[in-house]
């Protein structure tokens, strides 16, 4: 595991996360002289976890889907030092290779980020990604850009089954899937970026 880079947003937390947390808070208060054996107590959150029904799940899969937004704005916000900055140019990536899939969030900027510069042409990068943000944080229906990445995800697999079956030496096209509207020549490279380190926290 490589060490984490000074000042980046810490990773967003599963609902199964935020339950074994809420767990391990509430044995402290009622145990607070008592350490916690850690194989046993998460054998015990795992078999409640079991256990617990879609209506009892619903408050931590509320506390992930709000930690997600957290991470996404931060991630947005964030910039890396020139020592991260160093280490990507290390990684050398095919040009053949098919362009990531974006998720919900990054196809609303791409929709979204040419109304935010329009209405605040003095904003900053920074100031133009924290706004996208904290737009994203007040939409209630998200179903359009859900599916938007749902699409986005399809075609990239796609390409992905054509790419490695070529061997990667020679990109094949795919038929674009006509639900993702969003122009990827509207995203910017640094959320294309920071949309690669989602996938890798997630892992």
């Amino acid at each position: 595991m490589g060490k984490k880079e000074a000042g980046k947003p810490r990773g967003r937390m599963s609902a199964y996360a935020f339950f074994v947390q809420t767990c391990r808070e509430e044995h402290k208060k009622k145990h607070p002289s008592e350490g916690v054996q850690f194989a046993e107590f998460s054998k015990k959150c795992s078999d409640r976890w079991k256990l617990m029904g879609p209506p009892e799940k619903k408050r931590f899969d509320q506390m992930s889907e709000k930690d997600k937004s957290r991470y996404e704005r931060e991630m947005a916000a964030w910039t890396p030092t020139e020592e991260g900055a160093g280490k990507r140019k290390k990684q050398k990536k095919d040009p053949n290779a098919p362009k990531r899939a974006l998720s919900a969030f990054f196809h609303y900027c791409a929709e979204e980020r040419p109304k935010v510069r329009e209405a605040n042409p003095s904003y900053s990068v920074g100031d133009v990604a924290k706004e996208l943000g904290a737009r994203w944080a007040k939409v209630t229906d998200k179903t359009k850009y859900d599916a938007l990445a749902a699409a986005d995800k399809q075609r990239y697999e796609a390409e992905m089954a054509n790419y490695r079956g070529g061997g990667g030496a020679k990109k094949q096209k795919v038929s674009p899937v006509k639900a993702v509207k969003a122009p990827v020549a509207e995203v910017d490279e640094s959320d294309e970026e920071e949309d690669d380190d989602e996938e890798e926290d997630s892992d």
